[in-house]
């Protein structure tokens, strides 16, 4: 279908919510399709590039997808791709797609563009792969969508950014395989790092009690004085919106909560990660508490304190973003680690063949992590 596309416009959230619950049901839990007030934010803001087709026969919506963006950052997040279901099977996701990294990387606006992909078929990955995406790997249990669901993770960076990534000198040895895939993947090199054996967990934090501050507004403020700038704990497109704290105040870990599709993500800690380090798991478990079955981070490749603690409080690398914050004239690679209090299945995923080493390298991780090893006895 030849459809028409355009920048969305304040006049289209009515319809633009109509076609969310048509595609997705009553539990899609991005704001961009659900909330008026932020979906009219986004419409007029600077750093959102948001696109809609209309029928050319009835001009009714046929399809959206956007691509935000934030002040001072340099990376995008591919989301709200949605086809109305009288309208797919013409090509109409991947024209969107393409007019969306065309505004924005090839526009010269942003080094690269990520997207969480659906599993439980295989189009969506068809769809941004035919656009120039690839794979970085797996987020089991990312979702709640009436049932858990597992993500992909897709990045497509402008031309020459992969080049330019710093080297890191060694990381703890789980996360070689990983390493390993994602060069087969994109054709990037970590011929110079060496595994090392990670960090011993520093004992004491597990059984430390945190207050859970849930204030959105005075969250913000707070972070914004902490972390004036996105140098020390970087989390693109996430704002805080809950502060856990043990009693003495000697550390505060900040994490953005989403009870909707039961999940929540770890930002920042401060005065810095090692302050809260001993205490991972309390904080996930807190965060589990309040209703996220689904904990993640997303930490510096090169930072290899952060890497052990996270491995030893049994999260699992899953994913790997190359080159994902400049700094200078170069980029910093980051690892996404997670970790889930509930059941992974599997055996619904629909998985094209470029993301199946990545599946297979996160089973062979979880296994390592969390299956007992046997010796026999001679």
């Amino acid at each position: 279908m030849n459809a028409p596309i355009a920048p969305a416009r304040a006049a289209d959230i009515a319809e633009l919510r109509q076609l969310y619950y048509a595609v997705y049901g009553p539990h899609y839990p991005v704001a961009l399709g659900t909330d008026p007030a932020t979906m009219a934010r986004f419409v007029d803001d600077p750093h959102t590039l948001w696109l809609v087709a209309r029928c050319p026969d009835t001009g009714a919506l046929a399809g959206s997808a956007a691509v935000r963006s934030e002040p001072g950052s340099r990376i995008g997040r591919l989301e709200g791709l949605a086809v109305h279901p009288d309208h797919r099977s013409g090509g109409l996701a991947a024209r969107l797609t393409e007019a969306l990294c065309a505004g924005t990387l090839d526009a010269g606006r942003l080094d690269s563009v990520y997207a969480t992909v659906r599993t439980v078929g295989a189009g969506p990955q068809r769809v941004v792969a035919r656009n120039g995406f690839r794979p970085l790997g797996v987020l089991p249990n990312a979702v709640d969508l009436s049932n858990r669901e597992s993500l992909a993770l897709y990045a497509r960076h402008r031309p020459g950014v992969l080049e330019r990534r710093h080297p890191v000198p060694e990381v703890p040895a789980p996360l070689l395989p990983l390493l390993r895939t994602v060069e087969r993947a994109l054709g990037v090199t970590y011929e110079g790092t060496r595994p090392v054996a990670p960090v011993p967990a520093s004992g004491g934090g597990a059984t430390e009690a945190l207050e859970m501050i849930e204030a959105p507004a005075f969250v913000r403020r707070r972070f914004r004085e902490r972390f004036p700038d996105a140098g020390g704990w970087f989390y693109p497109l996430h704002t805080p919106n809950v502060l856990l704290t043990p009693e003495d105040g000697r550390f505060e870990v900040y994490a953005c909560l989403n009870r909707a599709g039961g999940y929540g993500s770890l930002i920042a800690a401060h005065p810095d990660p090692a302050a809260a380090a001993a205490c991972l798991e309390p904080v996930t478990r807190a965060l589990t508490r309040a209703g996220a079955g689904y904990v993640e981070a997303l930490v510096p490749l090169a930072h290899h304190g952060a890497l052990s603690a996270f491995l030893a409080q049994g999260f699992v690398a899953g994913a790997l973003y190359p080159a994902m914050r400049r700094d200078g004239n170069g980029f910093h690679d980051f690892v996404v680690l997670s970790r889930s209090t509930e059941r992974i299945d599997f055996r619904g995923v629909a998985v094209e063949p470029p993301l199946q080493p990545y599946l297979d390298c996160y089973l062979s991780a979880w296994a390592s992590t969390y299956l007992p090893t046997f010796e026999v006895a001679p």
